[in-house]
């Protein structure tokens, strides 16, 4: 389950993937054409036992000799030392300037008797030369001061061809690697943040009481419906409970939440899926019916009256209340405002309030009429 959400993240953050990726590639490709190259030489080194020894005794020790580790330390500290690189330097008539970023190293290779030295340079000839020059020079002062081991080129280094850096290809894949990475966490991070977020401010729209969209919120929806498309038809419709009225004060908060629990309830049971229902005010309620024309409407008007006019029993305070529904619609046409919309929805509103018989009136363009046809 995790793993399918984190993938409808990534699907989700495509873009962000694919833009972070993009940016990682350029910066590579940029990085790489403004950057020197940077090439590397390796010569390797043999250390053995003198081939000045004569008897098996002098070659057995000087193999003791060779087996311990200091020595073969010895040999990498000679090669890495100032002196050699300077004597280097003189060999091939150079000077510390022409090797400012110049880079040289020498280590011994694992459990072995070969050294290995590496200079890396922006001259492929002179890192080259110089990595052959310092060995030369360490094999002319190593050997002679010792006479039981012997050092020599086992590989001379030669000109490279291939940069060691910078590689754009091989750049500009790791780069698409590193911003897919980070684009993905990117991806995965913003749409975690934003849930709650959405959550949150979704929240912001929602009467606390009854769990439907608060009064702001559901004029703000018809405003955009309008905005968006002036020409496309809905219904709006105001239903007041008026018998709410007297309990708002004397009902205890818990039993006015389910009161208003019940009547959000019949609204659902009798409305569409794509209908919207809002809280109007303390005692009435909003709901916005999408594509949908008068008659329509009207049928809607008179079911939810019908089911509003059962009496609700609250068992926990012992009551049986009479909700006392008046409903008033009007029908959104010829492109009227919103403030229009909403002055004729009150205005219906008010005409249910002044019918005993069934207090439900929709308004509609050139063609008023109440619910009711015999109230007429």
């Amino acid at each position: 389950m995790e793993i399918k959400l984190y993938l409808r993240m990534l699907q989700k953050g495509w873009w962000v993937i694919l833009l972070a990726a993009l940016v990682a590639v350029a910066s590579s490709l940029i990085v790489s054409f403004l950057t020197v190259p940077q090439y590397s030489a390796t010569a390797r080194f043999i250390i053995t036992p003198s081939p000045s020894l004569k008897t098996s005794v002098e070659v057995i020790n000087s193999l003791n000799t060779l087996d311990r580790a200091s020595v073969v330390a010895t040999y990498v500290e000679v090669m890495n030392s100032d002196k050699i690189l300077a004597d280097s330097l003189t060999f091939l008539n150079a000077n510390l300037d022409t090797i400012e970023n110049y880079t040289v190293q020498a280590v011994a290779l694992p459990s072995s008797s070969v050294l290995e030295l590496t200079v890396t340079g922006s001259d492929p000839k002179l890192v080259a030369e110089l990595s052959n020059a310092i060995g030369q020079q360490t094999i002319i002062y190593a050997n002679s001061l010792n006479f039981i081991l012997s050092i020599n080129f086992l590989d001379t280094a030669v000109p490279p061809t291939i940069p060691l850096t910078p590689q754009p290809l091989r750049d500009a894949g790791l780069g698409l690697v590193i911003g897919i990475v980070i684009g993905s966490l990117f991806a995965i991070l913003s749409e975690q943040i934003r849930i709650p977020f959405e959550a949150y401010r979704q929240r912001l729209n929602i009467d606390n009481m009854t769990g439907v969209y608060n009064s702001r919120y559901f004029r703000r929806i018809i405003e955009e419906m309008i905005s968006e498309n002036p020409d496309k038809n809905f219904s709006l419709g105001l239903i007041e409970i008026n018998g709410l009225r007297d309990l708002l004060e004397s009902l205890p908060p818990s039993g006015l939440q389910q009161l208003l629990q019940k009547v959000t309830d019949i609204l659902r049971n009798e409305l569409r899926g794509n209908d919207i229902i809002g809280r109007w005010d303390d005692v009435s309620f909003s709901i916005l019916l999408p594509e949908t024309p008068g008659n329509a409407a009207s049928r809607t008007f008179d079911r939810i009256y019908q089911a509003l006019s059962l009496p609700i029993e609250l068992l926990q305070f012992d009551l049986n209340i009479n909700l006392d529904p008046h409903i008033g619609g009007v029908v959104y046409s010829n492109r009227i405002t919103t403030q229009e919309l909403f002055t004729k929805a009150n205005n219906s509103l008010d005409e249910a309030r002044r019918s005993s018989a069934k207090p439900v009136y929709l308004w509609e363009m050139n063609s008023p009429f109440w619910t009711d046809k015999d109230s007429n």
